[in-house]
């Protein structure tokens, strides 16, 4: 038997809680022992509006069921705001444990007919609004040397997706932002790590058939988002999750080939191309400085041919 992951003393923030995936993030967090600060800014799903009512309802979902949690209904795109969050929580219950960054808005359309406004709201939400609410526990966690942070990528940052180039590019990042802040993290057992989720939501409720909707049901995502957060959390793993499977995305590097400086190393790349991408013996880097060691190490293997 596997042992049982609990989160009791543990404080967590969540993110756009007030519905969704979000909402059964808090819930469970809480189920399982820990007091649970719930974000929402109460807006429509392309981020219009806003009230803590839906934050609120979370929260007292919590506390009929005999956790302890407390609302808050700031945007992340308001750094003072998010710092004021972090200290609502710190001032109830004395730290930070795990942030999980999940609240996100869509403004979907084709590259061609967006308005450079929505491409860049959409990043201010996702992509800062997670560089917002890390930098602010931050501090906290390193001090204490121990802190667990989510970021919530996408299959449409991943792998790319018709109509979300804003979303995509936003999704994308924060990915790179967990393999920059895994790394400084370390020495403080501050652990980062991503969750692409596949969930039937407020934001994609149109987009699919009853019976696909029915299969994507946001409490299917949890479990990744558990064992991300917990104790025992693996270090800049990106977990993909939806209707009940599991996998794990990496970014590789494949073997590639040396060329050299030479007159005409385009047309030798071109013609060997397939040979650079070939992904057999393809590697996950554990830094960026993989793939310089790559490069020179191959260069000096082959220094003298030309």
């Amino acid at each position: 038997m596997s042992s049982t992951i609990d989160f009791k003393g543990r404080v967590a923030i969540v993110t756009g809680a007030g519905g969704g995936l979000g909402r059964e993030h808090a819930l469970a967090l809480a189920a399982r022992g820990a007091k649970v600060l719930v974000n929402d800014l109460g807006g429509a799903r392309d981020g219009s509006g806003g009230s803590v009512s839906a934050a609120q309802a979370v929260v007292d979902e919590i506390r009929a069921a005999g956790g302890e949690a407390i609302a808050n209904g700031a945007s992340v795109t308001d750094f003072d705001a998010v710092q004021a969050m972090v200290a609502q929580a710190v001032e109830a219950w004395g730290r930070v444990d795990i942030l999980v960054n999940n609240a996100g808005i869509l403004r979907d359309k084709s590259f061609a007919k967006m308005e450079v406004a929505d491409f860049r709201l959409v990043v201010d939400v996702h992509l800062m609004g997670a560089v917002h609410c890390t930098k602010a526990v931050w501090p906290h966690m390193n001090a204490q040397k121990y802190g667990r942070i989510l970021m919530t990528t996408s299959s449409s940052g991943l792998y790319g997706n018709f109509g979300q180039s804003n979303y995509g590019a936003a999704k994308m990042a924060l990915v790179g932002l967990m393999q920059t802040l895994s790394i400084e993290g370390a020495k403080n057992d501050i652990r980062v790590n991503c969750l692409a989720p596949t969930a039937a939501t407020r934001m994609t409720e149109d987009l699919m058939p009853e019976a696909v909707l029915k299969a994507l049901r946001p409490e299917a995502v949890v479990p990744a988002m558990l064992v991300l957060v917990s104790e025992g959390a693996p270090n800049r793993t990106i977990l993909c999750a939806g209707a009940g499977t599991f996998e794990a995305a990496n970014i590789t590097l494949t073997g590639g080939s040396w060329i050299g400086l030479v007159a005409d190393a385009p047309e030798q790349l071109a013609a060997r191309l397939a040979e650079v991408t070939d992904r057999s013996g393809e590697i996950v880097p554990q830094s960026g400085a993989a793939q310089g060691s790559n490069e020179v190490g191959k260069a000096m293997a082959n220094a003298g041919q030309r």
